[in-house]
């Protein structure tokens, strides 16, 4: 299993690469903000997204959390395969993720912290990392706490985290990549840009998927026009 930084590396160039080839609209590597968004990623992703994993895993080294799982009955699905497994937990997570970030723009307190990133007007892969430290806070434990309840192993849970920062990176990217039916199932950059439009260039509070884009068409908060906003940002 590799470290998590060298899969932050390897998918940062990948995606770079990919928004030279096709981008959405040309713009250097070193747009406006980018010296910020390293930062971000740099404190969020490793400084404290492994606190929270830490914290959360802390929580559960007792003796008592193996009898908590058979008298909840939840151990049925450590007899399954590691694809299963890892499936169901991306779901689960997912849909409470989904959850937390519509709440994030319906409740003005949360909002004010969730406004940091939605002040990128520039947008890329990298944007991805933009959030307040306190977003780690709730979106690694809704990640991590199911994980350690269920008895997850390491290798499930860090599958987890590989697979939803990809569609994330995949989602904030700078492509004009659209996916076609997918759009339905996985989120993306043709449904995610209009996310972060500005109040003055489309709808608002739309689009909240993380990485299922299947929420918002179900709870119908979908919207996907043939091509990008004019300006996005607050």
């Amino acid at each position: 299993m590799i470290p998590y930084s060298v899969f932050l590396l390897l998918s940062g160039v990948f995606f770079t690469l990919a928004e030279r080839i096709w981008p959405r609209h040309p713009q250097p590597v070193a747009r406006r903000g980018y010296g910020l968004d390293i930062v971000y990623a740099i404190f969020n992703a490793e400084i404290a997204g492994s606190l929270v994993a830490i914290w959360v895993s802390g929580l559960y080294s007792g003796a008592q959390v193996p009898q908590w799982r058979e008298a909840l009955g939840i151990n049925a699905l450590l007899r399954h395969p590691e694809w299963l497994q890892l499936l169901s937990l991306l779901v689960v997570k997912d849909f409470l993720q989904w959850g937390v970030h519509f709440a994030l723009h319906r409740v003005p307190a949360l909002w004010e912290f969730h406004k940091v990133h939605h002040s990128t007007e520039v947008m890329d892969w990298l944007s991805n990392w933009r959030f307040h430290w306190l977003e780690v806070v709730v979106y690694q434990t809704v990640l991590y706490l199911p994980a350690n309840l269920l008895g997850l192993s390491p290798q499930v849970t860090f599958g987890c985290a590989v697979i939803s920062t990809t569609i994330g990176h995949f989602a904030h990217a700078n492509l004009r990549w659209r996916i076609g039916p997918l759009k339905y199932l996985i989120n993306s950059p043709e449904m995610h840009i209009w996310h972060h439009v500005h109040p003055n260039a489309g709808p608002q509070d739309k689009n909240f998927a993380i990485s299922i884009a299947l929420w918002d068409w179900c709870f119908h908060t979908a919207y996907v026009p043939a091509g990008p906003p004019k300006k996005i940002g607050i």
